[in-house]
This record gives C-alpha cells, sequence and structure tokens, in this order.
C-alpha cells in the first residue's frame, strides 16, 4: 500500500510540471523521441545542384535568398559560441499511411484515392535537400531515417530512387545507419528484399502488440497473424531490425502485456521499443478516451518489462528503447545527444548547429502544401534560433533520457555554454536524489529515470 500511495503522489506532482513541459518540447522534433514509433535521418553535394533548384522551378532570386541566409547563418553574431559541430542525421518524412490510427498525432494522412503521387513527392524531397544542402556543407550524415505515416508503402523503384538522390547529394558515413520504418500491414517479402538490396540495413516494425483485440482497438490494419509473419520477414531478410510494442493498452492486463512482450522476445529481435500508450491532444483515443489501465496496473506493467528484458539480455539504455549488446539505436542516439539532424519531407523538424548559433526548422506539414512549396524553392514554414536561455533545458530534454547520462564536456560542446549555466539545477537535483554527477559525468539515479519528468523540470527556466 506504502508503494502505491507513493506512486499516486508522484505522478501527482508530475502532472504539474506536464504543461510546462509539452509548452517547451513544440519546439522541439517530436518524432525522433515520441511514444508509439521509433527513429529517423542524411546527405552529399554535386556542383549540378544549383541548375537542378533552377530547373524544378527554382529562380536565381530564391538562390540568392537561399544564399543570403546561408551567410547570416555563418557570418552572423549569435546567442553562443560553439567550437566543433555535432554528428549529423537525415530524417526522411513520408506522409502517408492507409488508416490514421486513433492514438497517433504524427504528421500522417490518410490517402484516399488508389495511389498517392509518389514521383511527384520525391520531386518534392529533392529539390528540398538540394534547397539545404549550403547549411550542411561538407558535413557527413552517420544516420538515414525514413519515417512516416508508413513509408513501407513506397515502391521499391521509389525507394531506391529516394536513396540514390541522398547518395548524389550528401556525403554518406560508409557505415551509416539506414532505418526504414514498416506496417506489417504493408509486408511483401520480394518487396523488403529490394528495401535490403537499395542500401536499407534497418528496420523497424511496428507491431505495437501480437494480441488481436488490442490491435483492433488500436485501430491498426493488421491482424496477429500478419504481425508475426512481419517478424519472420524482417529476421529472415535483416540483420538489424526493431520491433515497436505498446503496453497499458484499453483494458489489457498484465498477463496480456506479458504475454506480447514474450512473443516479441521469442523472436530475439535485435532491438526493442516499449511504450507506454499515452492520449494525445488532437487525436481520436483523447476525444473519445478508452478505459485504460490505472496508474498502478500500468507501473507494474513497466517494472516486469525492466526485469524481464534485462533477463533476455537487453540493456535498458533509454527511457523506451531496450538492445542487444552493440544493437542501440544509433540514429536515435544522436537525437538524445543533442546532435544535428536535417529533416526533409512533410512536416520535417530540423536542429542544425553553427559557429554562433543553432537553429530550428519545419517543413509545411500538408502533403500538397509540401510539394507546392518545395518546387517554388520555399519548403520551410518555420525557423528560429534556439535562445541561449532555451538551449540548457532543451538539451538536458533530450540527454536525461539516456541512462547513461552524458559526459560534462558534451554540455559544454553541444550547447556553447559553460556547465555553471545549470549548477543551481544539478545541485536540486542531486539534493532530491534524481541524479549522480562528478566532474565528469552526469547521470539520472534509478528514482530520476523513474521520475523523468520531475527531473527535467528543474531545467525549465522561467521567461525573462
Amino acid at each position: 500500500m506504502a508503494r502505491r500511495r507513493a506512486r499516486r503522489a508522484a505522478r501527482r506532482e508530475r502532472l504539474r510540471l506536464r504543461p510546462l513541459l509539452l509548452r517547451a518540447r513544440t519546439r522541439g522534433h517530436r518524432r525522433g523521441s515520441g511514444p508509439g514509433a521509433e527513429e529517423r535521418v542524411e546527405p552529399s553535394r554535386d556542383r549540378a545542384a544549383p541548375t537542378a533548384r533552377a530547373a524544378r522551378g527554382g529562380s536565381v532570386s530564391q538562390q540568392h535568398r537561399i544564399g543570403i541566409e546561408v551567410v547570416k547563418s555563418f557570418t552572423m553574431p549569435g546567442s553562443v559560441r560553439l567550437t566543433s559541430l555535432p554528428p549529423l542525421s537525415l530524417y526522411v518524412h513520408f506522409p502517408w499511411c492507409v488508416r490514421k490510427c486513433p492514438y497517433c498525432d504524427f504528421n500522417s494522412h490518410e490517402w484516399k484515392g488508389e495511389r498517392f503521387p509518389e514521383n511527384d513527392y520525391l520531386d518534392a524531397l529533392r529539390a528540398d535537400l538540394e534547397q539545404a544542402l549550403p547549411l550542411v556543407w561538407g558535413r557527413q550524415v552517420h544516420t538515414i531515417f525514413i519515417g512516416g505515416g508508413t513509408p513501407s508503402l513506397l515502391s521499391a523503384q521509389g525507394l531506391d530512387r529516394m536513396l540514390s538522390d541522398i547518395r548524389a547529394l550528401l556525403p554518406l558515413d560508409a557505415d551509416a545507419e539506414i532505418t526504414l520504418e514498416a506496417n506489417p500491414g504493408t509486408f511483401e517479402a520480394a518487396k523488403f528484399a529490394q528495401f535490403r538490396a537499395s542500401g536499407v540495413n534497418r528496420l523497424s516494425v511496428g507491431i505495437q502488440s501480437f494480441d488481436e483485440a488490442h490491435l483492433k482497438a488500436l485501430g491498426r490494419i493488421h491482424d496477429a497473424a500478419q504481425a508475426r509473419h512481419a517478424v519472420e520477414v524482417a529476421a529472415s531478410t535483416f540483420d538489424n531490425f526493431n520491433l515497436d510494442l505498446m503496453f497499458a493498452l484499453p483494458q489489457q492486463t498484465l498477463a496480456q502485456c506479458q504475454a506480447d512482450i514474450e512473443t516479441a522476445l521469442a523472436f530475439k529481435p535485435p532491438h526493442l521499443s516499449l511504450y507506454h500508450l499515452t492520449l494525445e491532444p488532437n487525436t481520436l483515443f483523447a476525444k473519445f478516451p478508452p478505459v485504460l489501465p490505472d496508474d498502478d496496473q500500468s507501473a507494474d506493467m513497466q517494472e516486469w518489462i525492466h526485469a524481464r528484458t534485462a533477463e533476455a539480455g537487453y540493456g535498458r539504455y533509454e527511457v523506451s528503447a531496450y538492445a542487444q549488446p552493440g544493437r542501440q539505436s544509433q540514429h536515435n542516439l544522436n537525437y538524445w545527444r543533442f546532435g544535428d539532424y536535417l529533416g526533409i519531407g512533410a512536416g520535417a523538424h530540423s536542429k542544425l548547429s553553427f559557429p554562433n548559433r543553432i537553429v530550428r526548422q519545419m517543413r509545411y506539414k500538408h502533403p500538397t502544401t509540401f510539394i507546392e512549396q518545395a518546387r517554388a524553392g520555399t519548403p520551410i514554414h518555420e525557423q528560429h534560433e534556439v535562445s541561449a536561455h532555451d538551449l540548457p533545458f532543451e538539451f538536458m530534454l533530450n540527454a536525461l533520457r539516456l541512462v547513461e547520462g552524458f559526459p560534462v564536456h558534451r554540455f559544454i560542446e553541444r550547447t556553447g555554454l559553460p556547465i555553471t549555466t545549470i549548477e543551481p539545477a544539478l545541485q536540486e537535483a542531486e539534493r532530491r536524489g534524481l541524479i549522480a554527477r562528478d566532474h565528469e559525468k552526469i547521470a539520472p539515479t534509478e528514482l530520476g529515470q523513474r521520475f523523468l519528468n520531475d527531473l527535467q523540470g528543474l531545467f525549465l527556466k522561467d521567461e525573462a
């Protein structure tokens, strides 16, 4: 009973923080670290790019404007001073799906016709990337994530063209991790073999559950048999793959949660992403909430998951991520370590560092609008410089998700700020037992991991 009362008290305290955290998160990249889906991002350049832009509708005046923006990014005084730039990833967003799931708050759109405009969208992606090249010139791309939506709806030829365009325009690391998200309802063994041949070397499969009733409750287009078939195809085609599952599902019991996890473990996936279902604003579930397990029941599920995955040889290295040794998601690690990512495609977000500033961008969200704007040379809908005031919280919002924490020098290198900037918050977190630290490293304690929102909230400064 004491444990249950402590849980409830902690959760009530956490609820007071959540609105502040959500407001700050709106400036970030929701997809990389949000629940319900895994990760994404990539670049190279050729001297013919300006001509290609003009051929796709980019006028001389637009190219001049882009050039001015690039010069400003690199030369104008900014709010920070970075001595080096972080690793760069590429995220490619595919916005269409067969059916919008009732819990999904990502930028995904049901395609009502017989076929989505694949070639038009691929043209727009290339135009978007070409216009972004000056902002990442000379930087190697270490990971790519192709997410959605349901990018496995792409034809094998379409995906091959996309990756060929990326390789032609960006310098890829020879060992780049290239991940594709896939829905079990779209699995065709021959097509996925072609995806592998085109260069995809990691698959992230959105299973969510192996239980027939829960799949229906979640609005998934696949059934339990298709879920198992998808994992079999993934395992036979890819050396490296991830399975996405959720727990605390509508009317789910602990035994049913355990059955889902045991089924997943039986396939020996290199990586598991195990998410607590949350009711996000502007979703069907938020409007018509289903009956979910209570806080104590979901906490019991999470505690069992931690213990069972550890017993099976999986290390929990992030809030919802579990991996066999050496199989962590390199793309997501770059997000959580406050690395850079260029996002292309409808609604994609970018975080790009320059010597004197860190910039966030968002592309136009609606696919049709994005295609039109990319053709016109203006795919970016919003852009802002991250202020020195906000940088500490944005860094900690990501870095504290990692069980390993972070070395002190990473905060200094990635934000351009001294560690003394967050010293009062660090002292308070240490006093509450939420972090452990020395002169080299800062990491959340087990208590800090359990009450992560409270810990992150300590670094959220009041507006000046």
